[in-house]
Order: C-alpha cells, then sequence, then structure tokens
C-alpha cells in the first residue's frame, strides 16, 4: 500500500493535532514549538509570508523536499483549522470526541486510478443580491443580469467582489498562453471551486504544478506588488490567485477525486 504524509500548514499552535500523526509547517511569526517545521531555511520565501500565507511553506517544501520523496507515495498539505477527514465522516458527523478518529491518515483503495485529491467544491452562486449590490456594483453595471440569474455569478464575480475588482483577470493574463484563454473561460463560466489550497498528490504531479504557480505568481508581483495589499480583501491576494487556479489546474492536467474536508477548531 502507498504511504501517505499529510502537512497541516499553521501560523498557531495546531491544538487539535497534538495526538495525530500529521507533520505540522509552521509559517507564523513566533518561535514554534519544536517538532513544527519551519520554512524560512534553505530556498524560501518567508519575508513574503503575510501575502502568500501558507504557499510560503509550500514552496519551501518545492524546493526543499519534494525531491527527497518516492514517486509512489501520497504527499498532501491542509491547513489551520481545515482538515482531510476519511469517507465516512462530514462536518456535521465530526466533534471533540472522534476528531483524532476521522483525520486521514492512510491511502484509500478509491484512490486508485486517480492522479490527485482536491477539497469537495464550494458554491459561490449563492450570493445574497444585498451583498451583490454593496460589493459587486461595477460588475452590476456591466451585467445587470447578474441580480436574477445564478449562473452569472461566477469565480471571477465572487473574486471581483471580495479581493479586488478586476485583480483575478489582471493575474489571468500573466499566465502561459496555453492557459489563459482556458482560465479565462473557467472563472467566467463557473459558479464553484475548489477551496483552500488544499491537495494531495504523487511527487510528479506536486512538482508539475508548483512549477507553473510559482512562477506566474512572481510575474503577478509585478502588477500587484505588496506595499498596497492590507486587510482581508487583498493582503493575501497571492493566495487567493493560488486558491482558484489550483481548482483550474488540477481539473485541466490531472484526473481528480473530490474528498471531503472539514473545519474544526478545538475550543
Amino acid at each position: 500500500m502507498d504511504n501517505l504524509k499529510i502537512y497541516c500548514v499553521t501560523n498557531k499552535i495546531a491544538k487539535a493535532l497534538s495526538e495525530v500523526e500529521y507533520e505540522i509547517g509552521w509559517v507564523g511569526q513566533e518561535k514554534p514549538p519544536k517538532n513544527y517545521i519551519t520554512c524560512n531555511s534553505g530556498d524560501n520565501i518567508f519575508y513574503k509570508e503575510k501575502y502568500y500565507s501558507e504557499l510560503t511553506f509550500h514552496y519551501w517544501y518545492w524546493k526543499n523536499q519534494l525531491n527527497t520523496n518516492s514517486n509512489e507515495d501520497w504527499f498532501g498539505f491542509c491547513q489551520k483549522r481545515r482538515f482531510w477527514v476519511k469517507e465516512n465522516f462530514s462536518q456535521e458527523t465530526v466533534n471533540k470526541s472522534n476528531f483524532k478518529e476521522s483525520i486521514l491518515k492512510i491511502v484509500p483503495k478509491k484512490w486508485e486510478g486517480y492522479d490527485a485529491i482536491v477539497c469537495k467544491k464550494i458554491d459561490v452562486s449563492n450570493v445574497k443580491k444585498m451583498k451583490i449590490l454593496k460589493r459587486g456594483f461595477r460588475s452590476i453595471l456591466n451585467e445587470p443580469g447578474i441580480l436574477f440569474n445564478k449562473s452569472k455569478c461566477t469565480i471571477k464575480l465572487h473574486f471581483d467582489m471580495f479581493h479586488g475588482h478586476g485583480n483575478l483577470k489582471k493575474a489571468a493574463n500573466f499566465l502561459n498562453e496555453e492557459d489563459r484563454k482556458d482560465f479565462l473561460y473557467y472563472i467566467n463560466s463557473r459558479t464553484s471551486f475548489h477551496p483552500h489550497i488544499m491537495f494531495i498528490a504523487k511527487k510528479n504531479t506536486i512538482n508539475n504544478w508548483f512549477n507553473s504557480l510559482f512562477p506566474w505568481l512572481e510575474r503577478c508581483e509585478k502588477v500587484f506588488g505588496f506595499e498596497n495589499l492590507s486587510g482581508y480583501d487583498t493582503q493575501r491576494l497571492y493566495a487567493f490567485l493560488a486558491e482558484r487556479y489550483l481548482s483550474f489546474w488540477f481539473e485541466k492536467y490531472t484526473k481528480i477525486l473530490e474528498w471531503p474536508w472539514i473545519f474544526y477548531e478545538e475550543k
């Protein structure tokens, strides 16, 4: 049976994982517990953590650890408060008493024949009209039908509303030619995506993904920079861009299987 190693990336102590055999990647500014894996050594972008969030650890892993792994094993990422769970668990069934039991630890037989595991999609088409009027006014001017047709409440509209109008389209223009047109179609036609930059895959797929993602984000820095990024909407802009691109890239280039995940915070 193939092995599975999950890295949970966090900037806070992950109390919920204290008794779970997960690797914990640290992107916080404070001193981490001794058993946490830091990402400020070797080839790293730790100085971008404020804007790249968990991608800071992903980059470090890609540059410093990925090539040491077997081609046959599975490796993946989750993040603080968001975890992969076994197929028979869900957000409604996991609680403090069964959290440890619910966490995904071994490769299910169902994964055979797939290239990558991604989060079950979230739907962005159910935005309330008042929210669209408040945050999507500029989009309504171009397309009034947004208010009356859920199919027009796309990934692009959602991004425009919450992470800066026009930013996703600007970023798309920095993609390689073979992906640019497809990605623009994707974000303008889809109303759901795989969230949280969480995925599980094997070495070659991971390498291909990061080889596409990080050069693109570096090109995006030329237009967005860092100085004007602040607050929830745009401070972590590069992570939000990566989240939408992940959904597109894995659907286009791999055979994916959607898998359950939960939001869990130990009180």
